[in-house]
């Protein structure tokens, strides 16, 4: 197993993500197979894996319960456990105190080696630094008393958002988990995130390293491309090994469903194997042929004439990330700005389109995403959704 140095600790570069854990096949509320579970932490551990993430809203809040009963045969020392505060998901109900004591008891531990501000974005980063809430206080707190023993936090948000919450608060948070692969280096502008994060000295733990599986399974020619460069080689640890050029990141977080995932990954990190510049240059090939992206290089020419005051770059790229696949994280984004610099707001006036560089058909651009938009769930709901099939999981289970 290949291992990172932090702040002296041995940490895996592989990590246990508890997100996606193995379901009972025919159960009415998608129990976990805990049975399978066991296999695969037994397996994680015999081969030296020792950080397992999990966090508050994870399969209804049991992946909590699950992953701490299975890790309780195991000598405290011999793993690092991270969970994550539901700050973006807050109500009256989620009190950081109560929170913490629940989840301690969850995962049957008197401490977190590592505990994270859960999805630090645009709307919820005005919660976790609100005063009345007093959540960093809290949490800060719980580390100056060794029930945390170090404190970090995730985000999908853009770069302006977590540059201004570096500023505020970077000099308390000791990591940051971020969404990264070769796909989204590009899409969802992750090579500035991990930039800045380096600048700031911030040691960077991904998630999503092969995107939800999407890149763990590509098309018949495109594994074919890949295999010609390395025959050994199975499609998901080309994502692994584009990660490992990069040396600020410390932990990779993969949400194994099953054993068979578990031996592919362990196998993967046994060995340093990073990328060549062709063999890199091979997968952004695949990666711009997924996304086919609207070739806009943020020159912001567009914005100046806006009669609207449109944040057009920002748009263009959540544009390209819908095309390729709708998912909870452009909601979020999009949620966070407010109605009158929506894609809606566009009024077809045509003068982006006149002064862009690339031709782009703007206002066209506009109307195709507003639509799209439309036919997708709104993150808030999403929100209630989830709290409520959770709370329903937990009553089911009790």
């Amino acid at each position: 197993m290949l291992y990172s140095d932090f702040q002296g600790m041995k940490l895996s570069r592989l990590g246990f993500g508890t997100m996606r854990l193995p379901l009972l096949p025919g159960t009415q509320n998608g129990e976990i197979d805990e049975a399978q579970v066991e296999q695969m932490v037994q397996y994680a551990i015999d081969h030296g894996v020792n950080y397992f993430d999990t966090a508050y809203p994870y399969h209804g809040g049991l992946s909590e319960t699950v992953i701490g009963r299975v890790l309780k045969k195991y000598p405290r020392e011999s793993y690092y456990l991270a969970d994550k505060y539901p700050g973006h998901q807050i109500s009256a109900s989620y009190d950081p105190a109560a929170i913490f004591e629940e989840q301690l008891q969850k995962c049957g531990v008197d401490y977190f080696d590592f505990y994270l501000l859960h999805n630090v974005y645009e709307n919820s980063v005005g919660t976790y630094l609100d005063p009345r809430w007093g959540i960093l206080d809290y949490f800060l707190e719980q580390k100056k008393n060794g029930r945390i023993r170090h404190l970090g936090f995730s985000s999908h948000g853009g770069v302006e958002m977590l540059r201004s919450f570096l500023d505020t608060c970077g000099d308390k948070m000791e990591f940051c988990q971020i969404q990264l692969n070769y796909l989204d280096w590009t899409l969802q502008n992750a090579k500035d995130k991990y930039a800045l994060l380096t600048e700031r000295n911030i040691p960077v733990w991904v998630m999503e390293p092969v995107r939800g599986g999407k890149l763990a399974k590509l098309s018949d020619a495109e594994e074919a491309t890949l295999h010609a460069l390395r025959p050994a080689e199975s499609t998901p640890a080309w994502g692994f090994r584009w990660l490992q050029a990069l040396p600020n990141v410390k932990v990779v977080l993969s949400g194994m469903s099953n054993l068979e995932q578990m031996q592919d990954n362990v196998k993967t990190f046994t060995q340093e194997a990073p990328l060549s510049e062709a063999e890199t240059q091979a997968l952004y090939a695949i990666a711009d042929g997924m996304h086919q992206s609207i070739p806009c290089t943020a020159c912001r020419y567009c914005c100046d004439g806006c009669p609207m005051g449109l944040d057009i770059p920002l748009l263009m790229q959540i544009y390209n990330d819908v095309r390729f696949t709708p998912s909870f994280t452009v909601s979020m984004r999009l949620d966070a700005l407010p109605a009158d610099k929506q894609p809606a707001a566009c009024v077809g006036c045509g003068a982006c389109a006149q002064v862009c560089p690339q031709r782009i058909d703007i206002p066209g651009v506009m109307k195709d995403l507003a639509e799209r938009l439309d036919k997708m769930p709104k993150w808030a709901d999403l929100c209630r959704e989830r709290e409520a099939a959770a709370e329903k999981l937990r009553n089911a289970t009790k």
